[in-house]
């Protein structure tokens, strides 16, 4: 797995913003926070320029227009869960899955579908054979 730089609730915010529109003006990136957070301008920008310090986004001049960044995402958003769900599965569980599963689900009850889907998602995963065939009646 690619290395994934650490990145803070701050910054994660404008990747959400990066993933949902690649090549993204600065001046767009800049009003969708400052709607949706608060942010001052100068806030964006300086998180902007961390995220691709961090190589976690990356700048190009849009031509034809001076001064004008595009920002988009250097990682992806799959790539970046990936990394996330792992660190945090490895510090809390040691790494395993199936306490986690187990605490996920102490006080949640899943209905008959839910519970069909994810029997599918752990028979497509299976490591040790093929998976097993299930009547589905």
């Amino acid at each position: 797995m690619k290395q994934i730089p650490p990145i803070t609730d701050a910054e994660l915010e404008i990747m959400r913003v990066l993933w949902a529109n690649p090549d993204c003006l600065s001046g767009e990136v800049v009003k969708q926070l400052t709607d949706k957070m608060g942010w001052s301008p100068n806030t964006t920008r300086t998180l902007l320029n961390r995220l691709v310090q961090k190589e976690a986004a990356g700048a190009k001049l849009e031509e034809g227009l001076k001064r004008t960044q595009l920002y988009y995402p250097i990682i992806s958003e799959q790539e970046y869960l990936l990394s996330e769900t792992t660190s945090f599965m490895k510090k809390l569980y040691g790494g395993a899955l199936k306490p986690m599963l187990a605490n996920l689900l102490k006080d949640k009850k899943l209905d008959a579908q839910e519970v069909e889907d994810l029997k599918a998602l752990f028979d497509e995963n299976r490591g040790d054979s093929e998976p097993e065939k299930r009547d589905n009646r």
